[in-house]
C-alpha cells in the first residue's frame, strides 16, 4: 500500500543519514502490528545491526526518531520492543490513502496489456451423457473465479472448456434412446435436453443390470461357478454387444449414427447453456474430445517416430516414464483407438495452435492428479514449451450430508436442482428474517432471491480451500450471520441504502477528504481496505480463490463492527460524516470488486 512505500523509502533514507549505508527496498521488512502492541506496521530492525553497530533497540529508537522528526505527517509516535519498531501511522496518511482508493475506480488490480503473460484455464469438462452435477458446479465455480483472480493480477485470460462427447458411454444413452425412446425429445416431454439424455443413460444401466443378473443365472445353471458366470455375462451381453457395435459405426463415421449422435449432443449442449448461464460462467473456446483425439494419435505417432514411445508386440503404444520415477503409460491401445492421455495431447496441439500461451491450468479433480503428473512430461517431450510447468489446479470432492437434496437417479446431486433449491430456500429466508422492502415488485423480489440464493452457493463452496474435500450444507449456506455469501451481500445491501439515504439529503462526498482524528476502528478499517490488493496477489500466486472469499468476509465483519459503534448520517460534525461516507463508500466498493472475482453479484437492496 502507499503507507509502506512511503515509510519504506523514509527507512531506507533513515539507514543512510545514521548510518551512511545504501539498503535495498527488499531489507525493509514490514508486517502489521501484533494486536497485543501499540502500533499500525513494525519493522524488524535486525538486518540493520551491522551497519549501525549498535544493539537492537538503540537502532531501532534510532531510526523511529528520525522518521517522527523527517515524516510528521506520515508516523504520529512509535515503541520499541527488542529488535522490532512498532510505529503509529499518523491520522492524515490514513485519510489521504482513502482518498486514494476512492480514485482508484480499478483500486486493488493489476491492468491487462497487450504485453500481458497469457493463461489458459480449462474447467467443466462434462460427458454428454448426463447433465451437470454437484462436482461439475464446484468445477466450474472455481475454474471462472481463477480467471477472474488471474485477470485481476494481470494476466490476459482465455477461458476453455473439452467437451467428453465421444466413446461407450455415449453409445449407451444413444441405444437406450432407440430402443425405448418412442421418438422423445426436449420439446415434447418439457425436460431440459441433458436430463433427457440423462435419464436414457441410466435406462441403459438398468436394462443392462437386469440383463446381466439373467445371463448370470443361466450360466450359473450351466455349471459355471459366480465369478465365471458374471464374466462370461459381461463378454455376452447383448445390449453391450450392441453399443460397442454403435461405437464402431461412430469411429467409422455411418452417416446415421453420426446424425442420432448430433441430434442428441444438441440437445444436450443446450441444456448444459442453461446450467451455465444459471451459475454465471462461460467460455472463450469450446473444444470437443470428437475432433481432438485423432490430433492426439497423429502426436503420439509422431513421438512414436522420434523414438519418445515404443510399440509393444501387441501393437500398442507406450510412454516408458520409468526413469522419471513413474511408470509405463499406455497412449495408444492395440487395436489403435485412443486413451484419455491422447485425448489430452490433442487438445493441447489444437489449444497451442489456436492461441500463444504462456500458462496452462487445468481444473480437475484431484482424482487425476497422476494423469497430469504424466501428461506434463508427455507435453515436454513432445516440445510444448508451456507442457513442463503446466498447471493442475487439483480439488477436492464435494458432498452434502446424507439425507439432504438427492438426485432424482438417487445418486448424485443435480446441478440444476441445486440451483433451484438455493434460490427458493433464498426466497423463504428473505421472507422469514430480513424486513421486508417497501414498494418491492414481484419482479425484484424474484431477481434478489436468485442473486442472494446463487451467492450464498457460490461462496459457500469458493471459501474453502480448493485443495480440501468439502461438505456444502445448504441450510448453513444461507444463513444471514456468520461466514456466507449472503451476510456479505446484506451488508453490501445496507452500506448501499446508507449512500442512497445521503444523496436523498443533499450530502455529498467530497474529493479531497478533510483532515480528522480517527478512531482506531476505522483506522483498522481502512487498513483492512489497504490490504485488498495483496489479497489479489496472494490468491493469483497461489491459485487460491478463497483467499479473496475469506477477505470479504473479514472487511464485511469489520464494517460491521464499525457500523455498530459509530454514528454516520447522524454525526454532528460534517468532516467526520464526510470521512465516514467516503469510507462507507470504499467498502462498498472493494466488496463489490472482491465478489465480483468470485463471480457473486450483491444487490443494491435486500
Amino acid at each position: 500500500m502507499q503507507i509502506e512505500k512511503q515509510l519504506t523509502a523514509g527507512i531506507i533514507a533513515a539507514v543512510k543519514a545514521l548510518y551512511g549505508a545504501d539498503v535495498p527496498d527488499k531489507m525493509v521488512q514490514l508486517s502489521a502490528t501484533k494486536k497485543e502492541f501499540e502500533g499500525h506496521l513494525t519493522l524488524v530492525v535486525f538486518p540493520f545491526l551491522k551497519m549501525s553497530r549498535k544493539a537492537p533497540e538503540a537502532t531501532a529508537q534510532e531510526i523511529g526518531q528520525y522518521l517522527v522528526e523527517n515524516m510528521p505527517e506520515a508516523l504520529a509516535r512509535f515503541n520499541v520492543i527488542k529488535g522490532f519498531l512498532n510505529m503509529v501511522i499518523a491520522d492524515e496518511s490514513w485519510v489521504n490513502l482513502l482518498c486514494d482508493i476512492q480514485a482508484d475506480e480499478r483500486y486493488g488490480l493489476k491492468p491487462v496489456t497487450e504485453e500481458s503473460p497469457l493463461v489458459m484455464i480449462e474447467y467443466s469438462s462434462p460427458n454428454t451423457n448426463k447433465p451437470l452435477h454437484l462436482g461439475h458446479v464446484r468445477n466450474n465455480l472455481l475454474g471462472w473465479s481463477l480467471a477472474q483472480v488471474m485477470q485481476a493480477n494481470g494476466c490476459r485470460v482465455v477461458k476453455t472448456n473439452i467437451v467428453n462427447d465421444r466413446g461407450i458411454h455415449i453409445c449407451k444413452s444413444m441405444l437406450a434412446w432407440l430402443k425405448w425412446g418412442n421418438g422423445e425429445t426436449p420439446e415434447s416431454t418439457g425436460k431440459k435436453g441433458d436430463h433427457l439424455i440423462g435419464d436414457y443413460y441410466v435406462a441403459f444401466d438398468k436394462h443392462y443390470r437386469a440383463e446381466l443378473k439373467q445371463l448370470t443365472e443361466k450360466f450359473m445353471s450351466e455349471g459355471l461357478d459366480e465369478d465365471a458366470a458374471k464374466e462370461k455375462a459381461e463378454k455376452e451381453s447383448p445390449l453391450m454387444q450392441e453399443a460397442r457395435a454403435m461405437l464402431v459405426k461412430w469411429e467409422q463415421n455411418d452417416p446415421e449414427v453420426r446424425g442420432l449422435w448430433q441430434r442428441m449432443n444438441d440437445w444436450v449442449y443446450a441444456g448444459f447453456d442453461e446450467t451455465y448461464c444459471s451459475l454465471g460462467v462461460g467460455f472463450d473456446k469450446i473444444y470437443y474430445e470428437s475432433q481432438t483425439y485423432l490430433e492426439g494419435k497423429q502426436k503420439v505417432m509422431e513421438g512414436l517416430e522420434k523414438g519418445f514411445f515404443y510399440r509393444r508386440p501387441d501393437g500398442s503404444v507406450w510412454a516408458d516414464l520409468t526413469k522419471e520415477g513413474l511408470d509405463e503409460k499406455l497412449l495408444l491401445r492395440a487395436d489403435g483407438t485412443s486413451v484419455y492421455m491422447t485425448q489430452d495431447i490433442g487438445t493441447a496441439k489444437l489449444r497451442y495452435e489456436d492461441f500463444p500461451i504462456d500458462r496452462m491450468i487445468y481444473v480437475v479433480g484431484n482424482e487425476q492428479n497422476y494423469h497430469f503428473q504424466v501428461l506434463s512430461i508427455l507435453l515436454d517431450k513432445l516440445g510444448f514449451k508451456w507442457g513442463k510447468d503446466l498447471v493442475h489446479f487439483s480439488y477436492g470432492m464435494v458432498e452434502l450430508p446424507n439425507g439432504k437434496m438427492k438426485s432424482r437417479e438417487g445418486t448424485v446431486v443435480d446441478a440444476d436442482d441445486l440451483i433451484a433449491k438455493m434460490i427458493e430456500d433464498a426466497r423463504t429466508m428473505s421472507e422469514d428474517k430480513v424486513n421486508k422492502l417497501e414498494d418491492i415488485s414481484e419482479a425484484e423480489a424474484v431477481e434478489i432471491a436468485r442473486i442472494v440464493g446463487m451467492g450464498a452457493l457460490k461462496y459457500f463452496i469458493l471459501k474453502v480451500d480448493a485443495r480440501k474435500n468439502m461438505l456444502f450444507n445448504p441450510e448453513e449456506s444461507i444463513d444471514f450471520n456468520g461466514n456466507t455469501g449472503p451476510f456479505i451481500q446484506y451488508t453490501y445491501a445496507r452500506i448501499r441504502s446508507i449512500l442512497r439515504k445521503a444523496a436523498d439529503a443533499g450530502i455529498t462526498i467530497p474529493t479531497a477528504l478533510p483532515s480528522v482524528a480517527l478512531s482506531e476502528k476505522e483506522v483498522q478499517l481502512i487498513q483492512h481496505l489497504a490490504a485488498f490488493g495483496a489479497a489479489v496477489s496472494q490468491a493469483g500466486a497461489d491459485y487460491n480463490v478463497s483467499v479473496i472469499a475469506n477477505y470479504c468476509y473479514d472487511l464485511a465483519k469489520e464494517f460491521n463492527g464499525f457500523y455498530h459503534d459509530f454514528q454516520i448520517l447522524k454525526e454532528e460534525d460534517p468532516q467526520k460524516r464526510a470521512v465516514r461516507l467516503a469510507l462507507c463508500e470504499a467498502v462498498a466498493k472493494v466488496i463489490k470488486t472482491g465478489m465480483g472475482l468470485l463471480g457473486i453479484e450483491v444487490p443494491e437492496r435486500m
